[in-house]
């Protein structure tokens, strides 16, 4: 029988302490776990029963049982860790990039090693909902699409001490976790509610169920985890992992994948642009006007950086 790669986790938030079991579910050995200090991975790691721990980085991508590396920090630390992990000859899945400088560094580095995998953990892209969405369109359900809405309504993401989640644009809106996606065309609409995805046609007296999520997540995952992640997420994570199972099994080396199992996934590139698009959202809300969407195509010139904030600190 073949082999899954060993996996490496790094983080010890709500989203490790879910990932953890789902991947051992799926036949996954955790063989690594990474804290951001000695104390906080060793008390992850008991209460997981991982048997090697440590805050350092180098200790996890060097490991020797390590080959799928799973990313789950703060931004700020993502792009130095999924190079390296890269550049050593593991696969990453990893959290999004804290700037777009970052991301495209780590789009750089996947283009050297394009037979690693290299992707962005955007859970959702793995529900069934937003996977027949995406063909439903490409099908013309909705005909010349128009609109394009997106609605997430989500209770406050502030805990009582400050971290990158404080930073610009994240919520902090009291209330029930809403999560609404809408996309209206000339011929119709396509909806996803949370996991279920509903269609109208403009010749249809009223909308139809066309896809309803029955996954059952597992009541056996950890309570701190699972409590704090929003069942839709939850339900992401269980498809992507089992997605990840289904890429890495059946061949030869524990490091190839199949590419078929994982497409719905979003690429390093995918990660660039989206943090390109999001860097354009707070140019036009500061600027109150319409701003590109500028995706990066070579490495800024720090120098040039530092003279433009001069002199906008001059002026």
């Amino acid at each position: 029988m073949k082999m899954l790669p060993g996996v490496g986790v790094f983080g010890t938030g709500s989203s490790a302490r879910v990932l953890v079991p789902l991947l051992r579910a799926e036949g996954f050995t955790v063989e690594a776990l990474w804290g951001k200090t000695e104390e906080e991975a060793k008390q992850l790691a008991e209460e997981m029963n991982i048997a090697f721990y440590t805050s350092r980085t180098d200790d996890v991508l060097l490991h020797q049982d390590v080959d799928l590396v799973c990313i789950n920090i703060p931004p700020p630390l993502t792009r130095q860790i999924s190079v390296k992990a890269l550049g050593i000859g593991k696969n990453v899945v990893c959290e999004k990039a804290a700037t777009s400088v970052d991301a495209f560094r780590m789009v750089t580095a996947s283009r050297y090693y394009p037979q690693l995998m290299s992707l962005v953990g955007n859970v959702l892209r793995f529900l069934p909902a937003f996977v027949r969405m995406k063909q439903l369109i490409a099908e013309h359900y909705v005909g010349a699409v128009m609109i394009c809405d997106a609605r997430v309504y989500s209770g406050s993401l502030l805990s009582p001490s400050y971290g990158w989640i404080c930073d610009e644009l994240n919520f902090n809106m009291p209330g029930a976790f809403v999560h609404e996606v809408m996309v209206v065309g000339s011929a119709g609409r396509l909806v996803a509610r949370g996991a279920d995805l509903y269609g109208q046609k403009n010749s249809a007296p009223q909308e139809e169920l066309l896809l309803r999520d029955s996954l059952a997540v597992d009541t056996g995952l950890p309570e701190q985890g699972s409590r704090d992640v929003p069942l839709l997420y939850l339900k992401g994570m269980v498809y992507m992992v089992q997605a990840l199972r289904q890429s890495f099994q059946g061949q030869g080396d524990r490091r190839t994948w199949d590419h078929t199992p994982v497409s719905m996934a979003a690429s390093f590139e995918d990660g660039l642009y989206m943090q390109s698009v999001v860097d354009a959202i707070k140019r036009s809300s500061r600027s109150g006007e319409w701003e590109a969407v500028e995706v990066l195509t070579e490495e800024p010139d720090a120098n040039q950086n530092l003279c433009e904030a001069l002199q906008r600190n001059n002026l």
